[in-house]
């Protein structure tokens, strides 16, 4: 992951923009960052630290990448993760930990690695084998992805979406779509050392929307804001 530094940006006269020493502008999720923030990479994020039960935490600083592939091309065969099921492959090969690829379509991969790897995902994947035509475009910057982490997860989100969240019809491991508080979301059961988390993967302009919308929904539940974990994905 790319070191954290607390040095602040600066805005250059005539550029409402943050910038980072040396120039590169700061990035920002659309989702308010609740303090303490620190810079990771290129992004402004919150190191906030919770011991709730149930937490939500803003990932969209990761990177988020998609690639359109027929199913039968020798590029979906290498990636092996059939629609509706996530796994961690090694995408980037020189990377030390996999990234998660998310069956998202019956022709389409969304993969999620750590923050400022978007170029190294994008690259790998055009470099997957076979000569099927493929599309390969970077949505890190385009799309919000929260991480809703507790044994309550499931009862909270089950206040505001329709699927069936029990272990037998929504197992770890498993990827839909479906309306998460009238918003089409990307929802992936991906736990966390054992116990049970779901990211759910919006439009951009969707994220804070859907953050206060679940900050909402757990509130009986204890649910509290986490920070981007060290180890994010």
């Amino acid at each position: 992951m790319p070191e954290a530094t607390t040095q602040a940006a600066t805005t250059a006269p005539g550029d409402a923009r943050p910038r980072l020493p040396g120039g590169a502008p700061l990035a920002r999720s659309p989702i308010r960052q609740p303090p303490p923030t620190a810079v990771v990479g290129h992004w402004e994020v919150s190191r906030r630290h919770t011991n709730a039960a149930l937490r939500l935490a803003d990932l969209s600083a990761l990177a988020k990448v998609v690639l359109r592939a027929a199913p039968e091309s020798e590029a979906a065969g290498a990636l092996g993760v059939p629609f509706g099921a996530a796994r961690r492959v090694n995408v980037v090969a020189t990377r030390p930990a996999p990234q998660l690829v998310v069956g998202s379509g019956p022709d389409e991969w969304t993969v999620l690695g750590p923050v400022d790897t978007q170029a190294e995902i994008d690259a790998a994947l055009l470099a997957l084998p076979g000569e099927h035509p493929r599309s390969v475009v970077d949505l890190t910057h385009g799309r919000a992805l929260v991480r809703l982490t507790g044994a309550a997860a499931p009862a909270v989100l089950a206040t505001i979406c329709a699927i069936d969240l029990r272990e037998r019809s929504t197992p770890n491991g498993k990827a839909l779509r479906s309306l998460v508080a009238g918003v089409a979301t990307d929802l992936v059961r991906d736990d966390v050392e054992g116990t049970c988390s779901y990211l759910l993967h919006v439009e951009r302009s969707s994220g804070q929307y859907l953050y206060d919308t679940l900050m909402e929904a757990g509130a009986t539940a204890g649910i509290d804001a986490a920070g981007l974990p060290e180890k994010e994905i």
